[in-house]
Parts: structure tokens; sequence; C-alpha cells
């Protein structure tokens, strides 16, 4: 009878159990690098998910009415209020880079930026004020209503059973835009 090496059959076996446990490492590292990966892009992609819709919902709303003042009621409007507050869970909005858009049936756009405590139609500024108080408002929190006034100059006068529009254009968030018609009669004080 032929004699048998079982050493070499051994040492054979061996290789192949190292060589399978080296492919086994590696499939093991290759699928923890790709799941890693995998996790990475779903977190980025969720991220900018959240931004768009951040970017895409307004985060202001109008609160109560809006007002028109008239120093001279034959000659229109000179002044118009209104109230703004954030949408629940909406961030802190800046308004000193927040901009107001005025535009009539009459009156090409004019933007209006922050002017503080001061409403000056030469500069083209809008005055931010916490509701009921005289403190300037520079920023926005929940649970903040915020009195914008805007002073119009005497060649942008809203007249009666004008058509005009607002645009309130945050740093952050969509533009909250609402059009509004006046009265058939301007008085002291309209509401529009």
């Amino acid at each position: 009878m032929p004699e048998q090496n079982f050493s070499s059959d051994a040492f054979t076996g061996l290789e192949a159990a190292i060589v399978l446990i080296a492919f086994v490492v590696v499939a093991a590292v290759f699928s923890y690098v790709v799941l890693g990966a995998g996790f990475y892009t779903t977190q980025k992609s969720q991220e900018t998910v959240y931004k768009s819709v951040e970017q895409a919902t307004s985060n202001i709303q109008m609160v109560g009415n809006v007002y028109g003042i008239a120093s001279v009621p034959e000659s229109g409007v000179n002044r118009i209020e209104f109230t703004i507050g954030l949408t629940p869970g909406a961030p802190t909005a800046d308004l000193t880079k927040m901009t107001v858009v005025y535009s009539s049936d009459t009156v090409s756009p004019i933007k209006y930026s922050y002017g503080g405590a001061t409403s000056d139609a030469a500069q083209q500024t809008f005055s931010a004020l916490k509701s009921g108080t005289t403190t300037v408002a520079p920023a926005m929190e929940q649970n903040d209503q915020i009195t914008i006034r805007i002073n119009l100059a005497s060649t942008d006068l809203l007249k009666a059973n004008s058509r005009y529009n607002l645009e309130v254009r945050p740093v952050k968030g969509a533009a909250y835009t609402f059009t509004r018609t006046s009265g058939p009669n301007i008085f002291t004080t309209n509401v529009l």
C-alpha cells in the first residue's frame, strides 16, 4: 500500500481556511465602509430636505389688520401699519436684514429696509417696534408681535379704491405677500 502524506493535505486545508477568513474579513470591512457611506449620504440628504422645507415655507404670519393712516384724508393714506409674528416652530427672524416691498396701481415697487424706530419715506426705511411698546425690535422671537410702519412719500400716497401689494421678505424663508384694496373713502384711520 502506498504511503500517504497527510501533512500536505492538512496544510492545504489550513491555507484554504486562512484564505477564506481573509475573504470574510475583507468583505466585512468593505460592507462596513459601504454602509457608513450610505448612512452619511442619507444624513446629508435629510439635512438638505430640512433646509429646503425651511427655505420654502414662510416663517412670518399676519397678526390682525392692516391700517392706513392719512394725515390729510383728501390726499390719501401716507402711512401703512401692520403687525406680524412668527409661525409656530419658526426660527428667530433678523429684522435688520428684512425688507418690505410696497407697490400699488400707480406706484412701482419700492423696497424699504430696516430703520429701527424710524420710518422715513425719503430714506426708504420702515420701523419695527414690539407691539404695544416703543421698544425697537432688531429681531423677532416666538410669541413676539412686531408692528411694521411704512411712511409713504407724497408721490406714493394710497388713494381711495386703489389696490396695493406689500411683500415682507425675511432673510430666511419664503416671502409673505398680501394684496389689499383701499376703501371708497379715505379717513384719518382706515382698515385696509
